[in-house]
């Protein structure tokens, strides 16, 4: 996901007035409570700077929330072998055991990217093997 403008205002001033004409900073108007134009309120209008910082740093963090995401998949995909086996008095299989651990591992060492669309990019990601 690529992020925008409105995107780094909720983030940047959260529950700020405002409205953005087209997809431009220069169509920002900030509003007081009324409505009204008012670049002091809600802690000041943010510059235009900052609203790219705060977009840049969203749509570098999309690549390790979308691993994350898939890596909770995964891992869910297997619990049901885990509970199986407490369930059973037995040990759980140490292949399973070591690919768990490798996957919540993961985000540790991996520098997850993604592609225009904002989908993570698989060949950024060394998903370990079961």
């Amino acid at each position: 996901m690529k992020y925008d403008i409105p995107a780094a205002l909720q983030h940047l001033r959260p529950g700020a007035q405002w409205v953005l004409r087209g997809d431009a900073y220069s169509g920002l108007e900030w509003l007081d409570s009324n409505g009204q134009e008012n670049d002091t309120m809600w802690g000041g209008k943010p510059t235009e700077d900052s609203c790219t910082a705060k977009v840049n740093e969203l749509d570098a963090a999309e690549g390790m929330k979308l691993l994350r995401q898939e890596r909770n998949t995964k891992l869910a995909s297997v619990d049901w072998e885990v509970t199986a086996a407490y369930s059973k008095g037995v040990a759980v299989d140490s292949d399973l055991a070591t690919y768990m651990q490798a996957l919540r591992d993961l985000p540790a060492g991996s520098s997850p990217s993604t592609d225009s669309s904002g989908e993570l990019i698989g060949s950024s990601v060394t998903w370990p093997a079961r």
